[in-house]
């Protein structure tokens, strides 16, 4: 399997994980020396395993009432022992969904492959501003 698809089957189980609440899906395939920015604080990111894995209970509590986690759209590009990936995701309640059906979580991710095995070791969450 080439190097693309061995990432875009990562980041597709790493969802799948998301969507269904599996904290050790989320985790799994993350470096332990992580960074994530994400939409809700903190600001300046969680640094380490450890603080990434604290931050998924309270999405998987709001995910809770029926949101949507979704990928639209999925890039990779892959060199030899780096990589990135970039996605919309839909991402929402059926009411967000529903006031502004157009709106997409955007992610990127940063990858190196370590002992032959890719690991995100960047993650980023946004969504457009909305005025």
């Amino acid at each position: 399997m080439n190097d693309e698809r061995q990432i875009r089957d990562l980041v597709e189980r790493w969802a799948a994980a998301v969507h269904s609440g599996d904290l050790d899906g989320v985790v799994a395939d993350h470096s332990d020396d992580i960074v994530m920015y994400d939409v809700p604080p903190p600001y300046d990111g969680v640094q380490g395993i450890d603080a990434y894995r604290s931050v998924w209970p309270a999405f998987f509590e709001w995910q809770a009432s029926s949101a949507s986690f979704e990928i639209a759209s999925l890039d990779v590009v892959a060199g030899d022992d780096v990589a990135y990936a970039y996605a919309l995701v839909r991402c929402g309640t059926p009411a967000d969904l529903a006031e502004n059906p157009d709106n997409r979580l955007r992610l990127t991710l940063g990858l190196a492959k370590r002992d032959g095995r890719w690991v995100v070791q960047h993650e980023h969450h946004s969504f457009p501003h909305q005025p």
